[in-house]
């Protein structure tokens, strides 16, 4: 945290006194940083918990995952909701409303076409316009 309030140009958007800081952004917030794993399913930090149990490692178990703290239980996964309406915000008020473009000077032949990267190849086999 005391780094990035030494940033001017950062701004703390969410953060908890247990889990700390969680949402960073620039003040025209084309640039979002989330320190959390919101992409993780509902296994990941179980199998990253045994992981480093296995190896030694002296970690807590993490906190409100194991129903009855038992790493045997099947973990909970209360965090999806709030992964897909953060990301969906992100692309909403971040990307969207902030991103030039002119949804006019799009044809639909031009979407559904596209050019091979490796070799330049035009591919149009998406395309019902172009056969």
């Amino acid at each position: 945290r005391e780094d990035i309030v030494k940033v001017e140009d950062l701004e703390i958007l969410s953060e908890s006194e247990e889990a700390g800081v969680f949402i960073v952004a620039t003040q025209d917030r084309r640039k979002v940083y989330i320190t959390g794993h919101l992409e993780y399913d509902r296994n990941t930090l179980k199998d990253e918990y045994l992981r480093d149990l296995e190896k030694g490692d002296n970690i807590a178990m993490p906190k409100n995952y194991f129903k009855n703290d038992d790493p045997n239980e099947k973990p909970s996964q209360t965090w999806r909701g709030s992964a897909n309406i953060v990301f969906g915000n992100w692309l909403n008020y971040c990307v969207y409303q902030n991103t030039p473009y002119d949804l006019n000077t799009f044809s639909i032949s031009s979407l559904l076409t596209s050019v091979c990267l490796e070799c330049g190849a035009l591919n149009t086999s998406l395309n019902p316009l172009v056969r």
